[in-house]
């Protein structure tokens, strides 16, 4: 054990000395602390950013690595910082003093969608210069460009076939069989003959749901939802019945059986972890009620994991899928959002639809490159991709944290914002008065964009909430976009 001069000069000194050093090394520890402290609170230290080593701070401060320590276990116990395994100390993420959004209230009857044209306007409003908060895709900083560089043009060595060969539906079979792999981890067990390799998720919620739905027909959602779950019903006159939904908890199970007793169902589409966009993750139990509520009812699940790999807590949460003993739930996944948007892998695990969903693959695209297939693979087995997420986890959590800060700090009173479990989206709900759709219009002059909540329901439902991705690392230009946001929408008010 470490002792500091203080400690040493006690066991030597007379009474009197010995009170007059524990003093000394009282009044060092606590100034430490409290210097610490300040800096935390005037935000030269920020929610996720490292404090300096323990060794480091010794030797700035010209004190003892006992009283250091002694100085962090204050902050510990002040809700400051924490001690993370291997790394050192960091300070705690807190929670934005905004209040949280209430559990939605969506119309109970279903309706057809009609979101597309202002989808594509957001879509445009991408382009250099503007802060992007209205898209959902992380940044190329976040990504490992350089290592998939070198296992491209290694594998097009080794591998020149993989430049020319079709590799039809179900896909490269070393893939699969990584995924399969990584499905132990998720609790499902599953094969790689149960795997389809798609181009992203979005084309293998759009094939499940082309595999379970005709037009006319009804397929239930949370509410809000992933604007692009509803394009892919619009574009199959599909209609979308929106469920009652909490931030925290996620889809009214209660609310969802009393609309199956009501409505013929096709099919429900859910997002259980790190839902897009209110960030939630269900709880275990209720994820098997889910599950055992459509089994018995013979509707299919089709469960949209994409942001699963990104919670923010210490144990990947299970899929829905974990708990399917039948076939019931078909898996959407993607390695989107932490590899490589631009390879745009996917994969789908459709259950008792394989067959059909395997055909409608090559109907609706053929097959996906092999060469990329090839090098995710080679990623995931050579364990760089678990690597990737605990990168990712973090900083994605910091950044979410210095968004809900900065949204709490400079938005009109009275907003509400979400506590996501996982990713990088965060929701937000403006007094009622703002119209997110008009924010967005004059938040692009400023060259910002975000997501007006009305594209996350068929019913123009949300229309004082916004969707703001968080993936763009924190920077000063960022704290000004989010204060420029406040000014506009305090404007409207």
């Amino acid at each position: 054990m470490v002792k500091c001069a203080a400690s040493r000069a006690c066991s030597a000194a007379p009474p009197d000395l010995r009170v007059l050093a524990m003093t000394q090394e009282l009044v060092l520890y606590e100034t430490v602390a409290d210097s610490i402290t300040g800096m935390i609170s005037a935000g030269t230290l920020r929610p996720g950013e490292r404090v300096p080593s323990v060794r480091r701070l010794s030797t700035q401060r010209r004190v003892s690595v006992a009283t250091v320590l002694r100085a962090y276990e204050v902050l510990e116990n002040r809700g400051l910082i924490e001690a993370r395994p291997n790394a050192g100390y960091y300070v705690r993420h807190r929670s934005p003093s905004a209040g949280e959004p209430s559990i939605s209230n969506p119309p109970s009857a279903p309706q057809l969608v009609g979101i597309s044209a202002l989808v594509q306007e957001v879509l445009d409003s991408r382009r250099p210069g503007v802060v992007s908060f209205g898209a959902a895709c992380p940044g190329p900083d976040h990504m490992p460009t350089a290592k998939l560089q070198r296992l491209i043009s290694s594998i097009a060595r080794r591998k020149p076939l993989s430049l020319t060969n079709y590799v039809l539906p179900p896909g490269n079979e070393e893939l699969r069989r990584q995924i399969a792999r990584k499905s132990l981890d998720l609790g499902c067990n599953l094969a790689a003959n149960d795997i389809i390799v798609t181009h992203g998720c979005m084309e293998a919620l759009n094939l499940c749901v082309r595999a379970v739905a005709k037009p006319g027909d009804t397929i239930a959602l949370e509410s809000p939802t992933y604007f692009g779950l509803l394009q892919i019903l619009e574009s199959m006159g599909v209609k979308a019945l929106e469920i009652p939904t909490h931030p925290r908890e996620g889809v009214s199970l209660e609310a969802l059986e009393f609309a199956l007793d009501r409505s013929r169902i096709a099919a429900v589409i859910a997002m259980p972890n790190a839902q897009n966009p209110l960030g939630f993750t269900m709880s275990d139990e209720n994820k098997k009620r889910l599950v055992k509520l459509l089994d018995k009812r013979g509707v299919p699940l089709i469960e949209d994991d994409v942001y699963g790999d990104l919670h923010y807590g210490d144990e990947r949460p299970l899929p829905a899928k974990a708990f399917d003993r039948s076939g019931n739930v078909m898996l959407c996944s993607s390695f989107t959002k932490t590899v490589a948007p631009g390879f745009r892998l996917g994969w789908v695990a459709p259950g008792r639809w394989h067959a059909n969903v395997q055909m409608l693959k090559f109907i609706n695209s053929v097959g996906s490159p092999e060469l990329l297939q090839l090098a995710v693979a080679e990623f995931l087995a050579s364990g760089g991709y678990d690597r990737q997420l605990r990168t990712l986890r973090r900083v994605f959590r910091d950044q979410v944290s210095h968004v809900s800060a900065a949204v709490s700090e400079h938005f009109p009173s009275g907003t509400r914002i979400t506590r996501p479990a996982g990713g990088f989206i965060l929701w937000v709900e403006l007094p009622e008065g703002c119209d997110s759709e008009e924010l967005f219009r004059q938040a692009i002059r400023n060259n910002i964009s975000l997501g007006p909540g009305v594209l996350f329901s068929a019913t123009d439902r949300y229309r004082n909430c916004i969707r703001m991705g968080c993936a763009e690392p924190w920077s000063p230009r960022i704290e000004q976009a989010i204060a420029k946001l406040g000014g506009l929408a305090q404007r409207q008010l």
